[in-house]
């Protein structure tokens, strides 16, 4: 009996315009999107008229949005959080608009060279600030381990989920991530959030922080879903391959080492597809 796990992915890594993306999700079967960048404007920035295109565009290529791959939560702790709540109030009209409860959110970039221990108690203060809108709206944020932020690494990300309590707040888990960190994925790091994680980003990574393809690396994903799978996983999995670099991903990433890649494309998110295709076939998903 196969476990049901519902494919998606970061399609602007396929293509800037949305129509090259929708056109290869529908070629691969994949009939959800996690939207990031659509024609060259983060998700989190579309006006009310870009969004009802979107909205369109996603109903004649017969595609729904699975989480909202926004930015919110990626700037400086130190940054003024006011104008960034505002931001998530506008990205949540954005997520609702588009029919997903579901947005990616982050923990805040430490200061290089301090110890985040320094910054624990804003970081709560601003997550909980974070989590009471969502609350209010019925909304979930998912919060993505990331590079350099408070939630990097497993104890971290815990002591968020265990502080901020609450139905509006999950995890999602990052294998490479983890690994760019110097966190071992499994057994450590997944047995430590399997309470807490409701979404999986399909990214695996060497050793030596090269990313590769699921199965490729040492993050061990077929095992990290045969331990989701166990305690009853039906959530996503989303490709964000990362194999070249895309339009958007200045905005994201902290170093420029990705940037140095060269150019994203189709054949490597199908390259992608086929990885995680193979480990759901392996652990009967």
């Amino acid at each position: 009996m196969y476990k049901h796990v519902k494919i998606t992915g970061f399609s602007d890594e396929i293509n800037p315009a949305i129509d090259e993306q929708f056109a290869l999700l529908n070629e691969l079967g994949i009939s959800y999107f996690d939207p990031r960048g659509v024609d060259g404007t983060n998700i989190s920035d579309l006006t009310d008229e870009q969004a009802d295109v979107l909205l369109e565009k996603m109903k004649k290529a017969n595609i729904k949005v699975a989480c909202l791959g926004s930015p919110i939560g990626k700037i400086e702790i130190t940054d003024p959080i006011e104008p960034h709540l505002e931001k998530l109030k506008r990205t949540i009209t954005i997520a609702k608009k588009l029919g997903t409860k579901y947005i990616r959110i982050f923990s805040f970039f430490m200061p290089k060279d301090e110890d985040p221990a320094n910054y624990r108690d804003e970081v709560m203060k601003r997550m909980q600030m974070m989590v009471d809108i969502a609350e209010a709206e019925g909304v979930v944020l998912l919060h993505e381990n990331e590079k350099g932020i408070y939630g990097d690494i497993a104890s971290r990300c815990k002591d968020i989920f265990e502080t901020v309590k609450s139905p509006a707040l999950s995890g999602v888990f990052d294998p490479a991530n983890f690994i760019q960190c110097g966190q071992k994925v499994f057994p450590d790091a997944i047995e430590m959030l399997k309470p807490y994680i409701t979404y999986m980003h399909i990214k695996d990574c060497t050793a030596d922080g090269q990313i590769v393809p699921a199965g490729m690396g040492i993050g061990d994903i077929d095992k990290v879903f045969e331990v989701l799978l166990a305690q009853g996983y039906e959530g996503f999995a989303c490709l964000e391959p990362h194999l070249g670099k895309f339009e958007g991903l200045a905005a994201l990433e902290q170093d420029d080492t990705m940037l140095k890649l060269e150019a994203s494309d189709g054949k490597k998110f199908v390259l992608a597809y086929q990885s995680l295709k193979k480990i759901l076939d392996k652990v009967g998903a």
